[in-house]
């Protein structure tokens, strides 16, 4: 009987370890397609050309598609385990939710952690230096002189890193236990380089948040159809009509040799243009359009600006008077045992949709620095060396937001190493014992 039941525990838990591997294949590889089809939205279309050129291009391009992926997955797997974990509560006996487990949900973010960490130091440094790399002079010129280039280069960078860190511990301890933790790459530094990377991330998103929720009434005023209150959209597509033919008449009227008349009118003209485009837009939006989609999102925009900023301020006063309030890593409840909101499922949503805004707000804010502004992709017409800084900016960011959701107190999940074995076998409906 004991060779029975450990028989039967392997099987369960190969079972399990397949359909886990399973899920986590087909959720990735539906990220990877919607991530190819939003790069090639934006792609230069003058890059896709037959020769090896374009042959490093679709290599760059799927290495920048697999991070955007590992970056949609980090940012939705917070969301997808706190609605996990409200609908194990709900249906903690459903024969047909059992694969949704704690173990499943570890699993999802180990594969997040370790992809994050071999896009941002591996495929992405490899994409860069393999786009711009020509091959060592001397040797035959090809695909795989490039590859030899940029492997050489992502040494030489690694021994860089290395030697800076080097130079930093013995300025900084200068003694024999310090030295020899260097050694102890593997164990010590590379899970802790991460944890740096997404402290960066942080500070970032502190810092474009606030930028991206002043953004966002402006971004969405530019998206959406204003009312038109007191406005005569004929007379004002009349008059940039008028204009508009002016000035085609002293575009054509001008000789070419005077250039930059011809370039400042041409501009001027492509203004007007635009103008009148969006003047023709809001006659032609329909009443609903105009008097109610447009109010409606402001009122939304500014009531979730006003929550996340409430919940953050009363997280603060509660770190402040409350030493207990601290985030830690042994403390919070794991998937399916505890409700994360006080309102339940609802409280739940409202978390979710708080992230995805703070997350949205977060990129408008960082394309809104100036810093950062000629990182915004224009549609068929971005090069892939701003794209793979797009994946990395995005990436960084991802990373970086369940660390301030939880730091901030938009939610309190905690996933234990217990859970795969806690959660590896549960009662079904009909009593008997069946792998999660």
């Amino acid at each position: 009987m004991e060779g029975q039941d450990e028989v039967s525990a392997r099987e369960q838990h190969f079972h399990s370890q397949v359909r886990e591997s399973t899920i986590c294949f087909l959720l990735f590889a539906i990220l990877y397609v919607v991530s190819y089809f939003i790069i090639t939205r934006y792609k230069r279309k003058s890059d896709e050309q037959e020769d090896e050129d374009a042959i490093v291009n679709r290599i760059s391009l799927s290495l920048s598609t697999f991070t955007l992926a590992v970056s949609a997955g980090a940012v939705l797997l917070l969301p997808f385990s706190i609605i996990s974990n409200e609908i194990l509560l709900s249906f903690p006996q459903n024969y047909y939710i059992q694969w949704l487990n704690g173990s499943l949900i570890h699993g999802l973010w180990n594969l997040a952690s370790l992809f994050s960490n071999l896009c941002l130091f591996v495929l992405m440094p490899f994409a860069f230096f393999f786009l711009e790399s020509e091959g060592f002079a001397g040797l035959k010129k090809g695909i795989r002189a490039r590859i030899l280039e940029t492997l050489v280069m992502l040494i030489l960078l690694a021994l860089l890193i290395l030697g800076i860190v080097w130079v930093a511990s013995a300025l900084i301890d200068n003694d024999a236990a310090s030295m020899e933790s260097l050694y102890d790459l593997w164990e010590f530094y590379l899970p802790y380089l991460y944890s740096c990377i997404s402290l960066m991330g942080c500070l970032l998103l502190l810092l474009c948040t606030p930028v991206g929720l002043s953004r966002m009434f402006t971004v969405m005023g530019q998206l959406l159809v204003k009312p038109t209150i007191l406005e005569d959209l004929d007379e004002q597509i009349y008059i940039i009509t008028l204009e508009e033919e002016a000035l085609q008449r002293r575009l054509n009227g001008l000789s070419s040799s005077v250039e930059y008349n011809v370039m400042e009118l041409e501009q001027e003209l492509e203004n007007v243009k635009t103008l009148k485009t969006k003047l023709e837009r809001r006659k032609n939006a329909s009443a609903w359009e105009r008097n109610l989609v447009y109010p409606a999102v402001m009122v939304l925009l500014l009531i979730e600006t006003s929550i996340s900023v409430l919940l953050v301020a009363c997280n603060i006063l509660c770190l402040l008077v409350d030493e207990t309030a601290m985030p830690k890593g042994t403390r919070g409840p794991g998937i399916g045992n505890a409700s994360l909101s006080a309102f339940g499922f609802v409280g739940a949503a409202l978390e979710i949709i708080l992230i995805f805004y703070l997350m949205v707000s977060s990129v408008v804010g960082f394309y809104s620095l100036r810093f950062f502004g000629n990182f915004i992709p224009k549609k068929d017409d971005t090069t892939m060396t701003k794209i793979i800084g797009n994946c990395v900016s995005i990436l960084v960011l991802s990373s970086a937001l369940p660390v301030m959701s939880r730091t901030l107190g938009l939610h309190k999940l905690h996933l234990s190493n217990t859970s795969r074995d806690t959660e590896t076998t549960k009662p079904s409906a009909n009593g008997h014992q069946k792998a999660l």
